[in-house]
């Protein structure tokens, strides 16, 4: 799961010279993620998951880093 979301992240979202180097926990936000950027993730993780995360919950602490996006996923995944 963490494989997909950071290679849909970094191929499409956010430019880090070394994706590579990028933890779990780095901070998505500070590394250039903005809001149309999470509104693409969310839909990516939805259609590829089969789950469906409540807008209510678009907040930083979900969308932070890949662990807690994960975290969140698993919270919702059926």
């Amino acid at each position: 799961m963490k494989e997909k979301i950071r290679r849909f992240i970094f191929q499409e979202l956010i430019f880090v010279a070394e994706p590579e180097k990028f933890s779990d926990d780095d901070n998505l936000l500070d590394a250039g993620l903005d809001s149309m950027g999470i509104m693409r993730l969310i839909m990516f993780i939805e259609e590829q998951f089969g789950v469906t995360l409540p807008d209510v919950e678009i907040d930083p602490d979900n969308v932070h880093s890949i662990n807690a996006l994960e975290q969140w996923i698993l919270r919702h995944k059926a």
